[in-house]
């Protein structure tokens, strides 16, 4: 049942994104902070038409190990009919990091392959910009997992 779930899912996304507009976003730059599994900073730059580059700098502390690791993401926007300045947006990319562990003092290198789906919002009179989205990762190293922990909810200002 979840596998067709998931293909139904994928089904409507792409058939979606094949009708969709060009010229989703709304903003050329934008800068400001993400909040939730994991927080930091993030910076999303136009690569044109209806295409974006998130990069992420952000940091999680847990019981067992702290660790840094900077995302970048290649999105593709999206508009949602009927809502000015809302868009969907997918898309995908790479972290690399270290990861600290606390009962060893020991260090990892990190690598994982994201992918990222989620809204976002400009404001009309305003320099501001709101996304929420979810960022599932394929961990690489130091061992091989799966998160999908990473939803969060960014503040920007744009320019």
């Amino acid at each position: 049942m979840k596998k067709l779930f998931t293909i139904l899912c994928f089904t409507v996304i792409a058939t979606i994104a094949i009708h969709a507009s060009a010229q989703a976003q709304s903003y050329k730059n934008a800068i400001g902070g993400r909040f939730g599994a994991a927080n930091g900073i993030t910076f999303k730059t136009s690569l044109g038409d209806n295409k974006m580059l998130d990069l992420i700098a952000n940091f999680r502390s847990h019981d067992n190990y702290n660790y840094f690791r900077v995302t970048a993401l290649y999105e593709v926007y999206m508009p949602i009919a009927n809502a000015p300045g809302l868009n969907w947006y997918y898309g995908g990319g790479g972290s690399i990091g270290t990861a600290k562990y606390k009962p060893t003092h020991s260090s990892d290198l990190y690598l994982a392959a994201d992918g990222v789906l989620g809204l976002d919002y400009k404001f009309a009179n305003a320099p501001l910009n709101l996304s929420l989205d979810w960022k599932p990762a394929i961990q690489l190293a130091p061992d091989t997992n799966f998160d999908a922990s990473g939803v969060g909810l960014s503040f920007r200002f744009t320019f």
